[in-house]
């Protein structure tokens, strides 16, 4: 079932990754000759610290391997330091929830000869996790990649005569190919993308809340033009178009307030 609005359109051009080469040449016969001679002009010198030098070395090789030798006891300390860091509790906790906004149509209009309606009461009916396909826009598709398993997203009424945010939904699987994009007969079929070179991705979601009082565009709207405001950086307004938005966590935790007071109880957070 398609997800998005008509019109998503972007380009992306990936840089290309600078080279990297060794700048470093092999010692010359002259440099061996020069260790050599240091190593004669410096030995008198030793006998005074005879005791705490190490043996006598005869190669350009030795010498450089002892110029980066260190005794065993003080390479153990690291050893010690980088086992101490791999029981670290911090290292192994998981990455913080990520929140976001993913707009559909709940009204039905025909795309291609498929009516791409797809409403907050569709997802609930769904009996396993659906798959949220559709998309044809870079910035919405690399928020799709972005997710992660356990991420919360506000479903979005749009195009409707009153656009709102009206339920919550769980990512529970992460981006595969958008299969959608390499079917002819589909209403967002892509021929520029084909299944050995994807250029879309679909993520899989659950149903989890349904708002009894959905938090409307003018809403948004308003505070969106409050300076100061929490919602003054909203990633849906400042990029219409988007179907798929990233939303903070300060600006979830206001509209997950305002849902509250209007009487909803939010299960999740």
């Amino acid at each position: 079932m398609a997800k998005r609005k008509v019109g998503e359109t972007d380009n992306e051009v990936a840089p290309e990754e600078p080279r990297r080469s060794s700048r470093r040449k092999p010692n010359s016969q002259q440099d061996e000759a020069q260790v050599e001679d240091t190593k004669i002009a410096t030995k008198p010198k030793s006998k005074a610290t005879k005791k705490k030098q190490t043996p006598k070395i005869g190669t350009t090789e030795e010498v450089e391997s002892s110029r980066h030798s260190t005794p065993a006891c003080s390479s153990a300390k690291p050893t010690k330091s980088a086992g101490s860091n791999t029981t670290n509790p911090s290292s192994t906790e998981l990455p913080a929830r990520q929140y976001w906004l993913m707009k559909a149509e709940p009204e039905s209009r025909l795309e291609k000869g498929h009516d791409i309606k797809f409403s907050i009461d569709d997802l609930a009916a769904k009996t396993e996790p659906e798959p949220w396909d559709g998309i044809r826009a870079y910035p919405a598709r690399n928020n799709l990649r972005a997710m992660k398993k356990g991420d919360l997203a506000f479903f979005y009424h749009s195009s409707c005569k009153v656009p709102a945010i009206v339920g919550i939904m769980e990512i529970v699987q992460e981006h595969t190919p958008d299969l959608s994009a390499h079917n002819p007969k589909a209403p967002y079929y892509d021929p520029k993308s084909s299944p050995d070179d994807p250029k879309w991705s679909v993520v899989h979601v659950e149903f989890r809340q349904k708002l009894k009082t959905p938090i409307t565009l003018q809403e948004i709207k308003a505070w969106f033009n409050e300076k100061g405001h929490p919602l003054e950086n909203m990633q849906m307004l400042k990029l219409a178009r988007l179907s798929v938005s990233k939303i903070s966590e300060g600006e979830w935790r206001f509209l997950v307030g305002e849902m509250e007071k209007n009487g909803d109880v939010v299960s999740v957070v």
